[in-house]
């Protein structure tokens, strides 16, 4: 995969150069201190993917990234910043993924890793199409928990807390294998190392037998060195079709379907995994949790557009639930109040906001969101 690097910094490039040169498969094909001569080098080159920072002289990586977008360019984007409250701007402009400076190993490798798998791991198929052949398939869902089920709704019962989590965390590996050293690292890192191997191997078993159940004990595969989870084309996994909606959903050449992008909104049922708190999962966590804000924004802006107020306001709503200290939800809910020529709600809910960030942060609402509030506090009277 070539990966192109744009920074302002040298030492970034350097950096960077290093850390993907620990991976195989990259090749960085090119590094830019500006977007102009990155741009100028895309017009004769081909690049697969770009870590792009966000703050640099004359066009900032946002900027660059609208505008390679505008031309019809679908390379992936992974946005590198020191700024994390670009990050819904970022899935605007369709980024890949979002990491903040400074860069940690693990997690841009995971990134890299994911983007290169994505040409190979099939996506769901189209509900208009139907399944091809084969035995019926599984529903998994980890929005909000960890559960799957069969045909005809029967619920898998996780044999022990730790095949569910093992399940998971190759899940979250789409199909690619994953060391046993890896899996012992990460899984059971707190235990002496012979009885984690043991753990493993029991953990292992524990899962193929329950899949085994399904008629899917081939799921699970495995050699004398690695696992991996192999979900097959007629399996529904909500974590898969909620990324692939989005990705469609907000690219910005793509016309806004409402319905599609409503039932996306539904699927996010909650935080990944629920309550089950894993320590290796928090990035991707954090990614999806990002991504779903940016769908719920581009959502309720289209139902405001539609002069659906009230489903925007109940939208605005759930989004603050997930992200209260967040500035886009609340200025849906304004918006959504006005629209409604709720007076009394409209200052309500902007008081609340205001209180909340003092309390927590010790700041007040951004000058944009003031005078946005004005304005429409203005068209009340």
């Amino acid at each position: 995969m070539k990966v192109i690097l744009i920074d302002d910094e040298p030492a970034m490039h350097l950096v960077l150069t290093r850390m993907l040169s620990k991976l195989g498969g990259f090749e960085v094909a090119g590094a830019f201190s500006d977007t102009a001569s990155a741009h100028a080098y895309l017009q004769t080159q081909d690049a697969d993917l770009i870590l792009l920072d966000i703050s640099m002289p004359r066009e900032s990586g946002l900027e660059f990234a609208a505008r390679l977008r505008a031309e019809g360019r679908q390379i992936r984007l992974v946005f590198l910043t020191s700024h994390k409250e670009y990050a819904l701007d970022a899935f605007d402009v369709y980024a890949f993924d979002y990491l903040i400076k400074p860069v940690v190993r693990e997690k841009l490798h995971r990134t890299l890793l994911r983007a290169a798998s994505e040409r190979t791991f099939a996506e769901p198929p189209s509900p208009a199409e139907p399944p091809p052949p084969g035995a019926d398939g599984l529903t998994v869902r980890v929005f909000g928990g960890i559960e799957l089920f069969g045909p005809g709704d029967v619920r898998a019962k996780w044999k022990s807390r730790k095949s569910a989590e093992l399940f998971a965390y190759l899940l979250l590996r789409r199909g690619r294998h994953c060391s046993r050293e890896r899996l012992v690292e990460d899984l059971f890192g707190s235990m002496p190392q012979k009885n984690a191997e043991t753990y493993l191997n029991t953990t292992a078993y524990q899962l193929r037998k329950l899949l085994e159940g399904f008629g899917r004990k081939d799921m699970l595969t495995s050699d004398n060195l690695h696992y991996a989870l192999e979900p097959g084309a007629s399996d529904s996994v909500d974590l898969l079709e909620f990324e692939a909606g989005c990705r469609e959903a907000l690219a910005p050449a793509a016309a806004f379907d409402l319905p599609r992008a409503a039932a996306l909104e539904e699927l996010y049922a909650g935080p990944l995994f629920g309550e089950r708190d894993f320590v290796w999962a928090s990035g991707e966590a954090e990614r999806l949790d990002r991504m779903y804000l940016a769908l719920g924004r581009r959502l309720g802006e289209e139902l405001l557009d539609r002069g659906e107020a009230s489903a925007a306001a109940d939208l605005a709503v759930k989004l603050i639930g997930r992200s209260d200290l967040d500035e886009a939800p609340r200025l849906l809910l304004l918006e959504a109040s006005a629209m409604q020529h709720d007076r009394a709600g409209l200052v309500r809910q902007y008081e609340d906001y205001a209180r909340a960030l003092r309390r927590e942060l010790g700041v007040d609402p951004s000058p944009p969101l003031a005078a946005r509030y004005r304005k429409l506090l203005g068209g009340l009277t």
